[in-house]
């Protein structure tokens, strides 16, 4: 699978999901990708290098959204 293709099923997946909610799990992507984890991190971590997704870490949680949704997005914000 090339890094296009993986795009464009992450993006097109998450999409489908955001009416119930805006932050995934790594293993969230992972099934989308249908892929092993290992492998899925790459195309993973390259999207988030590109801008495609952004990564959220509470401290103990990191979980991957779309850029510009959710909650947190709006208070990112706000002066």
């Amino acid at each position: 699978m090339e890094q296009a293709e993986a795009q464009d099923l992450v993006v097109e997946g998450l999409k489908k999901k955001l009416k119930t909610k805006s932050k995934f799990y790594f293993n969230d992507i992972a099934k989308i990708l249908e892929m092993k984890p290992r492998l899925a991190k790459k195309f993973v971590n390259k999207m988030v290098q590109d801008g495609v997704l952004e990564y959220w870490s509470s401290g103990s949680t990191s979980m991957y959204g779309l850029p510009g949704t959710g909650k947190q997005a709006a208070a990112e914000h706000e002066d």
